[in-house]
């Protein structure tokens, strides 16, 4: 045992008692001082603590992996294996003394403990149980109790979604560590890690992140145990069992102390439990804890310091030679030892143990720790290749060479991987960088220490950076900061939506709904709705003025009733009072307020109020005309109902009602009275069509809504799953496989008028060119609209070609022709070639053929009075199909008819066959609507009739005639006020 060169006292007393404090301050107070601490990480917290105090240029740190040293060093904090024990330092302290009893370490502890002195001053550091340890083997010692600033309680089990903030949780391995780092990432915003696996920089940022309030939680294993200083107010237990390096072991009640003793900081108090599949602790144990009562360590692990180079062998018989003190036991052998045995069994290593100093390098080799956890195999491997380098091929030492360090560490100079990846190249670099800082080593030392601490920090650095994207949700954790202390948040919306709050991204704002990020946890969801709402209700207030202020053409009505502002909904169309005053509903958030919401739905019920009046004008334009009366502003009324289309078969009677001052009336607001529908052209426009499927989709109480077709389509695709009244909505008759556009159907009725639908008729160009079809679907259409098509072939008529005519020149005599040639004989034939056959075109002839009807019940003849002039006209107009001159696209009785357009056009656009006709037809074709026969019934004689011209032979006079019987019309008396009435008077006179 080491001779007493000044005063030693042992500081001793629980967690919390500042006893490394105390120490630093006794150090300072010395001209020169050396402190030994347990981890590295706990070294160079200490280090940085005393450089902030005196400067760098004073302090050294020495730990096996790094080694500052100015050249001025009053001051060393080191690792207690990499103590220097030589130097005469005034002060010597040394913490943790109670790991004299660790089984792996202890035996360092134990050799600082009896050898390490200051020239004037010792402290030991530990627990109150090493008092008759140290009292047994430490003569003239003085002991100095230090009670614990706080007081601890324990608390029970919790479950880690109840875990209060400002708690770590401790497990006792890597991949328990990270399953609940995860879980709190998820349930609590984030968490710290802190393993003694971590570089030293990898941990102070991950402290860092704890401490500045970043989050909450810190997840550990028990490395906080060892004097990390942290702001931790509860400590809960994972597990109560841990594996010491040979087997699982409960952990004795001085060791859960330990680490439990973390919670309170200086004078706050703490809190401990359990948490997970931890059982809760035994009363006894509890009660030891809170009161600081344990039993006193018998035995400390001891190790002969005193070491024979002579051999291998007397080496290792120096390493396992026993002790007789009753406070010691022999330690196990440790990871060197057992390098030791192994390396002296290969033969190329014995080979090369020439003498003491070979046997001490080989000692030295064998204290390189196994940073990376390989096997046993793998490591001995490395320490021998090692060896084999320092030993060099000559009598003088070697090093270790530099391209093969080189090699070494470029392989390791990697920062991409997960977590797993990075540990591992950390873990490996720290055996170069080990090796880097052993004297004599290396050609260039200081380049390659330089070198593996420059690839330690990137990695570190690395690992720091894979941790906080796996563990912590820094959105989350900067949120809940704010909220604890209540500042005032800032959120910002950019152009695309986009909203963050303090920088934080939390989600979208979509007109005036707040879209939260789907990829947080429930918990989170509530963090970042909380901090959302609080932060968004002034945007909210300064959006829905922007919104009301805006004009009309920013905002638009979706074909399935949404109202959208831009490219945001913000509201969709509901079912009102009318068809064509639908109500709305706003997509405001509760959290905006009423008065947003109002204003909102405010402008969106004056947006469509607005569009319905600009698109349905004419409509409203009937409404207000107060000249329609009777009949007239019924027919209105019920084309307001339809919303500007009606399909003429559904109206049929009301239409045959109308007389022509009432038809007049509708003409002047656009009604065209069609023979298929009964319309209003401005009103088959996109715009209106689209509102007009919506408005009575709504009305209807669709669920889905049609769409309308893209306009400039002159014919769409009939499906038989489509009603066709939605057809008729969007504008479109169906014909056949096509729908036809409703005003191009009323030209095509137009021209087909003119043709005879009894003897057949083909299509022409015009018909092609209205319709957009090719022949075969022109076919199709016409078989939809009642014409049966019968398609031919016949040769096609080619252009006859121009004969060319040679110019004579005046100039240039002719050549008489000679006697020989007769003019008179025959001119000879060349043999006639083969004809080629003669190019084919197809074509359709067209006739009236609809589809038979149920038979209806006879009926008695009507009498003559029973029949309104303009109703009996309207029925001869519909009644049969004619043959020449036919004005109606031929339907049966009672199909919707078109008006004439005798009545619409002027008197010199008709075309012959428009001419009008009297109420009598003639033939079984449709005829259109006419003027009113206000003459005599009987059509002979009449201008016009085609029976008595005897320049035009009549076409029909091979056919068989037919007759009606009809009883003779009742003569209407003339209306004197009618400005025809002269004229009419003169009829018959003629």
């Amino acid at each position: 045992m080491g001779a007493i060169t000044g005063r030693v006292m042992a500081v001793l007393g629980p967690t919390n008692t500042g006893k490394t404090h105390y120490a630093i301050d006794r150090m300072l107070g010395h001209r020169t001082g050396v402190i030994g601490l347990p981890l590295r990480l706990l070294a160079r917290e200490v280090y940085d603590r005393i450089v902030a105090l005196r400067g760098p240029s004073v302090v050294a740190l020495v730990t096996g992996e790094e080694r500052i040293v100015p050249e001025r060093t009053q001051y060393w904090v080191c690792t207690v294996e990499a103590m220097p024990l030589e130097i005469g330092a005034d002060f010597v302290a040394i913490d943790e003394i109670q790991l004299c009893a660790d089984p792996d370490r202890g035996h360092v502890f134990t050799d600082r403990l009896l050898r390490a002195r200051g020239l004037l001053e010792t402290l030991l550091l530990g627990a109150e149980t090493m008092r008759p340890a140290i009292a047994g083997l430490v003569q003239g010692v003085s002991f100095l109790k230090r009670e614990r600033f706080s007081e601890l309680t324990y608390t029970g089990s919790k479950k880690i979604s109840r875990m209060p903030p400002r708690s770590a949780i401790v497990g006792f391995s890597v991949e328990n560590v990270y399953a609940i780092a995860e879980l709190i990432r998820r349930q609590k915003g984030g968490c710290a890690v802190v393993m003694g696996a971590l570089s030293p920089r990898t941990r102070n940022a991950q402290v860092a992140l704890y401490q500045n309030g970043d989050v909450d939680y810190l997840v550990a294993t028990d490395a906080i145990g060892m004097g990390l200083n942290l702001d931790i107010k509860h400590i809960a237990f994972s597990a109560t069992a841990k594996f010491d390096g040979r087997r699982m072991r409960g952990l004795f009640p001085q060791e859960l102390a330990q680490i439990a003793g973390r919670a309170g900081r200086h004078t706050e108090n703490g809190t401990f439990g359990v948490t997970g599949e931890a059982r809760p602790f035994d009363e006894d144990v509890i009660e030891a804890i809170q009161e600081h009562r344990f039993d006193p360590v018998r035995k400390l692990m001891w190790r002969n310091h005193a070491l024979d180079f002579g051999t291998a062998d007397r080496l290792i018989r120096s390493l396992e030679a026993p002790t007789s003190d009753i406070w010691l036991t022999r330690a196990r052998d440790a990871d060197d030892v057992l390098a030791l045995k192994a390396l002296v069994e290969m033969a190329p290593v014995r080979d090369r143990l020439t003498g003491p100093k070979r046997v001490q390098l080989l000692w030295d080799v064998c204290r390189i720790p196994d940073f990376r956890g390989s096997s046993d195999s793998d490591h001995a491997a490395l320490l021998a290749r090692i060896f084999e380098h320092l030993c060099g091929r000559g009598l003088g030492g070697g090093r270790v060479p530099s391209d093969w360090i080189a090699t070494a560490v470029a392989r390791i100079d990697r920062t991409d991987g997960d977590i797993d990846a990075i540990s591992k190249r950390l873990a490996y670099i720290r055996t170069w960088t080990y090796i880097a800082q052993r004297k004599g080593w290396l050609d260039d030392e200081s380049h390659w220490r330089d070198e593996t601490r420059a690839v330690e920090d990137r990695l570190s650095d690395a690992l720091h950076d894979r941790l906080t994207q796996r563990f912590v949700d820094r959105r989350t954790s900067v949120l809940l900061r704010r909220l604890k202390q209540k500042e005032t948040l800032v959120a910002e919306v950019n152009d695309k939506g986009e909203v963050t709050v303090e920088g934080e991204f939390v989600g979208r704002l979509e007109g005036f709904r707040f879209r939260q990020d789907t990829s947080t946890s429930p918990d989170e969801a509530k963090v970042m709705a909380q901090a959302a709402v609080q932060a968004l209700r002034p945007e909210f207030h300064l959006r829905a003025d922007r919104f009301y202020n805006a004009p009309d053409t920013e905002m638009d009505f979706t074909e399935q009733g949404g109202l959208m502002w831009g490219t945001t909904a913000v509201g969709k169309l509901v079912k009102g009072a009318e068809a064509l005053r639908p109500s709305v509903e706003a997509f405001v958030d509760d959290e905006a307020g009423e008065e947003v919401a109002e204003k909102v739905r405010r402008r969106l019920q004056h947006f469509i109020d607005r569009k319905i009046a600009a698109l349905f004008e004419p409509l409203h334009a009937m409404s207000r005309d107060e000249t329609l009366t009777g009949l007239a502003r019924g027919f209105a009324f019920r084309l307001s109902e339809g919303l500007g289309v009606l399909p003429r078969d559904q109206v049929a009677s009301e239409v045959k009602e109308l007389d022509q001052d009432a038809r007049g009336a509708l003409r002047k607001h656009g009604v065209r009275f069609g023979q298929f529908t009964i319309f209003l052209p401005l009103l088959l426009k996109p715009a209106p069509t689209r509102l007009r499927l919506v408005l009575w989709s709504l009305w209807n109480g669709l669920d889905e809504f049609p769409e309308s077709p893209p306009p400039g389509l002159v014919t769409i695709p009939n499906m038989a799953e489509v009603p066709k009244q939605h057809y008729t909505l969007a504008g479109y008759h169906p014909a056949g496989n096509r729908a036809i556009r409703i005003d191009m159907l009323e030209r095509l009725a137009d021209i087909l008028r003119q043709k005879d639908s009894r003897a057949g008729f083909e299509a022409t160009p015009d018909m092609l060119s209205i319709t957009g079809m090719t022949l075969d679907q022109f076919a199709d259409l016409m078989a939809g609209l009642g014409y049966k098509g019968e398609k031919a072939e016949r040769a096609k008529v080619k252009a006859a070609e121009p004969v060319a005519v040679v110019p004579v020149d005046p100039d240039v005599p002719l050549n008489p022709i000679p006697e020989e040639v007769s003019l008179l004989a025959p001119v000879p034939t060349e043999p006639a070639a083969e004809e080629a056959p003669p190019e084919m075109e197809a074509f359709y002839t067209f006739v009236w053929a609809p589809k038979p009807r149920n038979a209806r019940p006879d009926r008695g003849a009507r009498p003559q009075g029973d029949r309104p002039q303009g109703d009996r006209r309207d029925r001869g107009k519909a009644a049969r199909p004619q043959g020449d001159g036919a004005q109606g696209v031929a339907a049966p009785v009672d199909a919707p008819q078109a008006e004439a357009s005798q009545a619409e056009r002027p008197q010199h656009d008709r075309a012959k066959g428009d001419r009008p006709r009297g109420d009598r037809p003639r033939g079984d074709r449709p005829q259109g609507e006419g003027k009113p026969n206000h003459g005599k019934g009987d059509r002979k004689g009449k201008v016009g009739d085609r029976s008595d011209r005897p320049d035009r032979p009549d076409r029909n006079a091979d056919k068989p005639r037919q007759f009606e019987a009809r009883a003779p019309r009742v003569e209407k008396p003339i209306d004197p006020d009618n400005p025809f009435a002269a004229l009419l008077a003169l009829k018959g006179k003629v």
